[in-house]
């Protein structure tokens, strides 16, 4: 008579397991009140510009009066952030609301079995077209959040041909993430930059195209070779072990054959699509005019779509209220930069960080200006206020350190852009990360190794710019 061997192994020890996003971005609020303790209360002094607060260069002074940040501070940042954040937090219920009608029609489903049949078998090609649009359409006009609407999307595409939702979430934000840091026209970023540089708008372009054909080969290469990865072994994925709930959970088994009714609402929604991209480019269309344009579609799409006025009523309320987790870490993240600015020490970090580089040889100088512009991205998010920030002052340094102010820009947008995809104070990171159902933590471990090749590839390009007296 047999018997098995006795399992006398120590129970394994429960695994330490990451907090929830929100518990993440909570503590990051709790920090950034401690930074206020630490740092001393300071500003700039600005003035008015075209209807901008630029800040006035070598005007920096402390501010010994102000009172410290109460406990309660904590607390009241986070309805003072989802205050701030409302514009992109009302969007997103609206696109959330607008892809459920969608949804509802069938047309998602069966438009995307469609596309894994006839393109399934060339992954590369499909990852690389959709990056690459993203890549361009942040390039020339700064587009992010129009990029949200695409996510759910991707997320079933990127599912369907057996990848993970990482991979959808870095299709997004790499590619849009490549074309911020390596822009070539972008109107909030690059030409306001180069205004208050003194520069001729658009000068150093052909430079900046060819280091955006670089960078963008570098951000799909990486992204490519992991989602092969995560094709061939599953468990290879960031992802392995995170469960999905919510709306981003709900990913269909199969897809529906294509009818004669969900190919006119694919044909409106593209041509709807089309109709989007010229007013924000003609028209300067943004988060309200989006939205409004969102909602129209919701209403068309539902009509053609046959789910009836009360099928589109009920799909819209259930779709935008399936992303109130989403609005929530949005808020939270906007919380952060709520303390800080109550704090009054935004200032102090930017002055602080900037000082030591007036010391340093041109080449050091110029990957110093990358330094600071990527610390100071994690304080003021938004391209167009961190130009007004922090150009007044760069500008000037780069003519003590004898760096052409062309140099100080480009460090400028490498900072501000490629970070855009790891700070959490951004707004639309948080956003697109939820409805993905990504993890925060769970991104920073795909992109780390991605973010220290980029931004060691931007020093070499700025040691470069320095070398060849780029301007």
């Amino acid at each position: 008579m047999s018997h098995e061997p006795a399992d006398t192994a120590a129970p394994a020890k429960p695994r330490l397991r990451m907090p929830h996003t929100l518990v993440l971005l909570f503590g990051m609020v709790v920090i950034a009140w401690g930074l206020t303790y630490l740092l001393p209360a300071g500003e700039f002094d600005r003035e008015a510009v075209e209807g901008h607060q630029r800040v006035v260069a070598g005007s920096y002074h402390h501010l010994p009066d102000t009172e410290s940040l109460t406990p309660v501070a904590i607390l009241a940042a986070v309805p003072a952030g989802l205050a701030a954040a409302q514009d992109i937090i009302f969007f997103i219920f609206i696109v959330g609301g607008a892809f459920a009608v969608f949804r509802a029609t069938g047309a998602a489903d069966a438009g995307i079995g469609v596309l894994l049949d006839k393109l399934g078998a060339y992954p590369g090609w499909l990852l690389g077209a959709a990056m690459g649009a993203f890549s361009l359409g942040s390039a020339s006009i700064g587009m992010a959040e129009e990029f949200i609407p695409f996510v759910p999307v991707l997320v079933v595409l990127c599912l369907g041909l057996g990848f993970d939702r990482v991979t959808a979430v870095a299709v997004v934000c790499v590619g849009y993430g490549v074309g911020y840091g390596a822009a070539i026209l972008n109107p909030f970023t690059i030409l306001i930059a180069q205004d208050i540089a003194g520069l001729t708008p658009t000068s150093g372009l052909a430079f900046r195209v060819v280091l955006l054909v670089i960078f963008f080969a570098l951000g799909f290469s990486y992204v490519y070779r992991y989602a092969r990865k995560v094709g061939a072994d599953p468990q290879a994925s960031v992802m392995a072990g995170v469960e999905v709930d919510g709306a981003a959970a709900e990913v269909p088994e199969s897809h529906p054959s294509l009818t004669r009714t969900h190919l006119v609402v694919l044909v409106l929604l593209i041509a709807s699509l089309g109709l989007l991209i010229w007013g924000i480019k003609s028209w300067g269309w943004y988060l309200v005019e989006m939205g409004a344009f969102f909602l129209g579609i919701s209403i068309l799409l539902g009509l053609v779509g046959r789910v009836g006025v009360n099928g589109t009523a009920r799909a819209f309320c259930t779709g935008a209220a399936e992303l109130t987790t989403t609005a929530l870490l949005i808020g939270f993240a906007r919380a952060i930069q709520v303390v800080l600015e109550q704090g009054k020490v935004v200032d102090t970090v930017v002055h602080g960080i900037a000082q030591p580089l007036q010391q340093l040889p041109p080449a050091l100088s110029a990957v110093g200006m990358l330094v600071v512009q990527s610390l100071t991205n994690l304080f003021i998010p938004s391209g167009s206020g961190q130009a007004y920030v922090t150009m007044p002052i760069m500008a000037p340094l780069a003519d003590l350190v004898e760096v052409h102010r062309q140099v100080a820009v480009l460090a400028y947008q490498f900072g501000d852009g490629f970070t855009n995809i790891l700070v959490p104070t951004n707004a639309v990171l948080i956003g697109i990360l939820s409805m993905a159902g990504v993890p925060y933590d769970r991104w920073l471990r795909f992109l780390v190794p991605l973010m220290l090749q980029i931004l060691l590839l931007a020093s070499v390009a700025l040691v470069v710019a320095v070398a060849i007296g780029y301007s």
